[in-house]
């Protein structure tokens, strides 16, 4: 049988024709257009889904069910987006609107989820039972699989990883309390910390690197000149792999799993960020005595939202 993906973002919807093994067979894009509403965008994705297949040589008589990986949270008892804030969605009848185009199955769940997914049954994480995915970028969101299955509590949010809080009375985070894992972890925490040093020392290297404008700075900025060796940015990102290797020991405390995978921008830093991570990891776990989580980059980097959602079904 054959499953559909779809990789519902903020600025663009993928989706693509994928096999039971995770192989994307065939796929396609276009524009969100978020401004329009939910029912043009559900309306958009119902299409994309019918055209990839048909595109393709199918039939919609060899897909087993659609998925859709969304920048959310998903009611699975309701088939309801309670809220999507990138997209301006609340409660949405997404799987009710999807069924105005197709009788094939539908589930969903959030992005972050279906990415862990993806890795677990065509990445770095396939083969294991046990796995949780990170992903590093404008926020820090996750993805648990326990015994294959995608683990996401009784109410659809318990791996909203990023909000958990490892500084008491820190940073205030979006979400509105402080010291959220996000607000150090993230890529936005590597800018803001490349920011604030360009204000207090406007001779850096980091500030010659974006000729002056701190607006410019990006995560990768702050990485390479680490990279390079030099000692402001080496100091910002050391203090950043502290950060995220206090959230990872927590999620191995908590979940014991065989595998972290990280994904996001920032793991496109590689073995840099990758052998930071393992050499200060040991200091947190705690079951010293005992294995633990081996740590790895993510694999299916752009295509992980269309398997891990297409995998929903299977």
């Amino acid at each position: 049988m054959l499953y559909i993906g779809i990789d519902l973002g903020g600025t663009g919807i993928k989706a693509g024709v994928v096999d039971e093994q995770g192989n994307i067979l065939i796929k396609d894009s276009c524009p969100t257009g978020s401004e329009r509403g939910y029912e043009a965008v559900i309306h958009d994705m119902a299409n994309l889904a019918l055209d990839i297949v048909q595109k393709g040589g199918y039939s919609m008589a060899d897909v087993k069910a659609i998925g859709i990986g969304l920048p959310g949270v998903m009611d699975q008892r309701t088939g309801r987006v309670p809220f999507c804030t990138n997209l301006s969605w609340h409660d949405v009848p997404l799987v009710e609107e999807m069924a105005k185009y197709t009788d094939v199955p539908v589930f969903a769940d959030n992005d972050a989820t279906v990415a862990g997914l993806a890795e677990s049954v065509a990445g770095v994480s396939a083969g294991c039972k046990s796995s949780v995915f990170v992903t590093l970028g404008t926020g820090v969101g996750g993805g648990v699989i326990i015994d294959g299955k995608v683990f996401t509590g009784s109410h659809g949010v318990a791996t909203e990883i990023g909000h958990m809080v490892t500084v008491d009375n820190g940073l205030q985070c979006t979400c509105g309390k402080r010291g959220c894992w996000e607000r150090y972890a993230s890529a936005t925490a590597l800018v803001n910390e490349g920011r604030m040093l360009c204000a207090l020392k406007p001779a850096s290297t980091l500030m010659q690197q974006v000729n002056g404008n701190i607006r410019k700075i990006n995560a990768k900025h702050v990485i390479d000149l680490a990279k390079e060796g030099d000692p402001e940015c080496a100091r910002i990102f050391d203090g950043y792999i502290h950060h995220l290797v206090v959230g990872l020991s927590n999620l191995i405390n908590v979940y014991d799993p065989e595998i972290i995978v990280l994904g996001g921008g920032v793991s496109h830093a590689g073995a840099f960020l990758l052998n930071a991570v393992r050499a200060r990891l040991p200091k947190y776990v705690f079951f010293k005595d005992l294995p633990y989580a081996r740590v790895e980059l993510a694999k299916l980097t752009n295509d992980a939202g269309i398997i891990g959602a297409a995998m929903l079904g299977r």
